[in-house]
């Protein structure tokens, strides 16, 4: 008896499902297969640079950016915080890869996806005191049976996919370097999307992890949406309610003028976490909350 051959077509990812930190890639262990991957990754990045996944999608304004800016900073002790030089002897363990070092940073920021901040420090912690800081300890950390790697950061969860992300990066980055070193994505000369795509081309790392090390390692312009960000980008209405976090950051990284970026992720960070009145039926004051009730009947297409 023959068997019937299904008619039904397989459901295609969506175009940023590939941009993702650890989703598609994770499944991937053949180098060919990993280069088609970053491939696509780079030229998804590319398309988004220029274009917003959301072409329809008419908000946040300007004016509106400028307004929550201005709104959180007057919630926030000391106003909006201003991105400063890391200092050389910074640990990213407590400072969300606020350091000079890019691959320490990126160490760092991988640690803490899909993690509590207080979980991503003490596994990093634990990393720099079981294979040393700088390019020996990076060494060692290359060289290390993974399975040593894993274990060593198990309190920041995922220990198996984090140990294989940050030594294959580290291994990539030896191999086309001759050493471990991304310090040249400090360099002047280096802009912002060449710093994007060198980050987002390794296995593993999205433009959510790449927009960190460039915002608070680099100082430079990118608008890295975590869960809170994406969280109240939705409560405003900046971003369709369909929306997913990559396609959210590739239409915020246009939207939001660049001197705001920084000062703007950090305080909706830290709003989305100290707020209880504008998280899921969150109940007490929100001033958020309260300017969106006095915006929302003025505007006709927030509701869209």
């Amino acid at each position: 008896m023959k068997r019937r051959r299904s008619t039904s077509s397989p459901q295609p990812a969506t175009p940023t499902a590939v941009l993702h930190d650890v989703n598609v890639a994770s499944t991937l262990s053949d180098s060919d297969n990993l280069s088609a991957l970053a491939s696509k990754k780079l030229k998804l990045l590319a398309h988004h640079s220029v274009s917003s996944p959301f072409p329809d999608h008419p908000h946040p304004s300007t004016d509106d950016a400028h307004a929550v800016y201005t709104l959180l900073a007057s919630h926030t002790p000391g106003g909006a915080p201003v991105h400063s030089t890391p200092i050389t002897d910074s640990n990213s363990a407590m400072t969300c890869g606020h350091m000079p070092n890019v691959i320490d940073a990126l160490i760092s920021t991988i640690l803490s996806q899909n993690t509590s901040s207080a979980n991503s420090s003490a596994a990093k912690r634990a990393l720099d005191d079981a294979f040393g800081r700088g390019e020996s300890g990076f060494e060692t950390m290359a060289n290390a049976d993974r399975q040593a790697i894993a274990d060593t950061i198990r309190s920041g969860g995922l220990a198996n996919r984090k140990a294989k992300i940050i030594q294959e990066a580290l291994i990539v980055v030896k191999k086309k370097y001759g050493r471990y070193d991304l310090q040249h994505l400090a360099a002047p000369g280096v802009t912002d999307e060449r710093a994007m795509q060198e980050l987002v081309s390794l296995h593993g790392v999205g433009p959510k992890t790449a927009a960190c090390v460039l915002s608070f390692c680099l100082g430079r312009q990118a608008f890295a949406v975590d869960t809170h960000v994406f969280r109240l980008s939705k409560l405003l209405g900046w971003i369709p309610k369909t929306a997913d976090r990559v396609g959210a950051q590739a239409h915020l990284e246009l939207k939001i003028p660049s001197e705001l970026k920084y000062g703007l992720h950090v305080m909706m960070v830290r709003h989305g976490r100290a707020c209880r009145g504008c998280k899921t039926d969150g109940r007490g004051s929100c001033p958020l909350k309260s300017w969106l009730k006095e915006r929302v009947p003025h505007d006709p297409t927030w509701m869209e």
